[in-house]
C-alpha cells in the first residue's frame, strides 16, 4: 500500500493532493485511487473533463509517469495522470497491511462511486450530495473516509467542513480536511498498528513545456511552483518561500527521515532513474527527531537571523551543512 502526497503548484495556499495506491495482483502494479477534482456536477466540467467517477482508479505507472490516459481524452494531464510532469510526489510505502484491510478500502472507494452515480445524500461519511467539493468532499476526506469507514480506523479524525449562513468559504476552510494533515494522521495510525513504512520521492520532471489549455494563466508545467503541500497554518497564506511553522517543518522532516529512494526522469535518456539516498529510520525515531528539529527551527525563524537549520525537509538539498537560511531575504545562502 502506498500513500501518494502530491506537491502544490500555486504560490500561496498550496494544499497539494492525496491519493492511495493498492496492489493489484493481476497486473503487478498498484491501482491508484484519487478523488476527481472535476466530478462536481458543474456543466462546464462535464463538457470538458472526465467526470464518469468521483474516485478515479488507474495504474500507478499511469498516475505518475504516463503521457496518455486509459480514461480517455478528457482526463486531465498533470492531475488525473502524469503527475510528475507537473509536480513532485511523495510516496509513503506501507508494509504488513492485512489483505482484508486493502480489500475493504477498495470496496469503500467503489461505494463512493456508486453513491456518486446515484446522487446519494447524507451518508455516514458526508452530509450532502456525494460530489467533489474542494473544501467539503475533497481528496483528503475521501481517502480518510476510506480508512475510517471502510477499514475501521474508528479514531481517525475526519472532519466535516460546514458553511454557516451568511458566512464565506473561510468557515469551511478552517475545518476542511487537508492532504498533509490527513497524511500525518494516517502515519500515526499505521505506526500504532505495527506497519512498516518508508518513503520514495518521485521528483518533478523539470523539462515539461506543456501548458494546460484550461488554466487561467498559461504557464508551462516546468515553470509552475513545486511546493511541499502546506498544512492549514500561517505558511498556507505565504507566497513561495521557506516554511516556518512547526507542523509543516515536522511533516517535511518526518518524511525525509523515512526516506529511502528518489525516482526521477533522466533528461538525456528520458528513462527513470532510481537512487537510494538514505536508510530510513523507524517511525518512532523519525518522528522524535522531526519533532525536535522542527521545534528548534520554528523558534529560530521569528528571530530573522541567518541560521543553520536543524532538519532537512523532503525534496530539499541533502547537504544541509552547506546552507544557511537568511530569512530576511527568504532564501538559502552559502
Amino acid at each position: 500500500m502506498e500513500l501518494l502526497i502530491s506537491f502544490g503548484t500555486s504560490k500561496g495556499g498550496s494544499a497539494g493532493h492525496l491519493a492511495l495506491g493498492l496492489r493489484d495482483p493481476a497486473s503487478g502494479d498498484d491501482m491508484v485511487y484519487s478523488a476527481n477534482f472535476y466530478a462536481d456536477r458543474k456543466p462546464a466540467h462535464e463538457k470538458h473533463f472526465y467526470t464518469d467517477d468521483l474516485m478515479i482508479r488507474i495504474p500507478k505507472k499511469e498516475y505518475l509517469f504516463r503521457t496518455a490516459s486509459s480514461l480517455g481524452d478528457k482526463a486531465s494531464f498533470g492531475l488525473d495522470f502524469g503527475e510528475i510532469y507537473k509536480r513532485s510526489v511523495v510516496g509513503v510505502r506501507v508494509y504488513g497491511v492485512p489483505a482484508g484491510e486493502k480489500h475493504a478500502l477498495a470496496a469503500f472507494f467503489k461505494r463512493i462511486n456508486d453513491d456518486y452515480h446515484n446522487r446519494a445524500t447524507k451518508t455516514e461519511y458526508h452530509d450532502s450530495e456525494i460530489r467533489y467539493n474542494y473544501l467539503r468532499l475533497n481528496c483528503a476526506k475521501t481517502i480518510g473516509s476510506g480508512f475510517k469507514y471502510g477499514a475501521g480506523y474508528k479514531d481517525l479524525g475526519v472532519t466535516s467542513a460546514k458553511l454557516l449562513p451568511a458566512r464565506t468559504n473561510v468557515v469551511a476552510a478552517a475545518n476542511a480536511n487537508i492532504p498533509t494533515e490527513m497524511a500525518m494522521k494516517l502515519l500515526k495510525e499505521w505506526n500504532a498498528r505495527g506497519y512498516g513504512m518508508d518513503v520514495v520521492l518521485y521528483k518533478k520532471y523539470e523539462g515539461s513545456t506543456y501548458v494546460d489549455p484550461y488554466d487561467a494563466e498559461k504557464v508551462a508545467f516546468k515553470d509552475l511552483p513545486n511546493r511541499f503541500p502546506s498544512v492549514m497554518s500561517r505558511d498556507f497564506r505565504r507566497d513561495q518561500g521557506q516554511y516556518e511553522d512547526f507542523d509543516n517543518l515536522f511533516a517535511m522532516y518526518l518524511l525525509y527521515n523515512l526516506g529511502k529512494y528518489t525516482v526521477s526522469v533522466d533528461d538525456n535518456t528520458k528513462r527513470l532513474e532510481i537512487v537510494k539516498f538514505s536508510n530510513p529510520m523507524a517511525y518512532p525515531e523519525a518522528a522524535e527527531l522531526a519533532t525536535r528539529n522542527a521545534k528548534a527551527d520554528s523558534e529560530k525563524f521569528p528571530l530573522r537571523l541567518p541560521f543553520l537549520p536543524s532538519g532537512i525537509g523532503i525534496g530539499e538539498p541533502t547537504d544541509n551543512s552547506q546552507r544557511f537560511i537568511d530569512d530576511r531575504n527568504k532564501k538559502a545562502v552559502p
